[in-house]
């Protein structure tokens, strides 16, 4: 049976599912993982997203609360409200009380990946903030520490992301996800389904 990792996650101008995108590749590219991309449910109206410019929304499923339990493994994805993960996010997660309750997600892999405006815009901390979650289903956190090597280490071009999990920069919105971003996320997505696999193969 194959070992499912879902990446789940919200996105309203894109950055974070162009990570999210590559996250799957790296995952499916992982003999024996089945990888597929979930959107969390959006909070806001039609009338306020059109105010705000963003773009229509894509064609990845909606994901419900219960569909988590089908997944051996996790990377959760969203971009940062003033240091921690955005409203749409924190409602998702705010209704999964019941998986909570049965602790059925504890013991499941999940990384974490993430969007900011700025260099010091929360790369760290939207990731720090966010292990709180985890932490109450019981879930194992799984950072990609330095294991992207030399990657870890660019300082002559920007670069998003952290040993807590691949990131992007949106600057104005106009900013892109670079190569080496796109490709850290590709090596977080790899990364974490080799764990998940390993996970489950020592308890099947």
């Amino acid at each position: 049976m194959a070992t499912k990792v879902y990446i789940v996650y919200y996105s309203m101008y894109g950055h974070v599912e162009k990570l999210a995108e590559e996250i799957r590749k790296g995952a499916a590219s992982v003999e024996g993982v089945e990888a597929k991309l979930w959107q969390v449910p959006e909070t806001l109206p039609e009338e306020a997203l059109s105010k705000m410019s963003a773009p229509p929304k894509s064609e990845s499923p909606i994901i419900t609360p219960n569909e988590l339990t089908e997944a051996d493994g996790f990377v959760f994805g969203f971009p940062t409200r003033f240091g921690m993960m955005a409203a749409q996010f924190k409602a998702f997660l705010d209704a999964t009380g019941g998986l909570w309750r049965t602790q059925s997600l504890a013991g499941k892999p999940a990384g974490i990946f993430y969007s900011t405006g700025s260099q010091g815009g929360g790369q760290e901390t939207t990731a720090l903030t966010a292990i709180t979650q985890l932490v109450h289903h019981g879930m194992l956190f799984v950072p990609i520490g330095y294991t992207f090597g030399a990657g870890m280490f660019e300082m002559e071009n920007v670069k998003g992301g952290s040993p807590y999990g691949a990131g992007t920069f949106a600057g104005d919105g106009s900013r892109q996800p670079t190569e080496l971003e796109l490709q850290q996320a590709f090596h977080q997505g790899k990364y974490i389904a080799t764990i998940t696999k390993k996970l489950k193969g020592s308890t099947a």
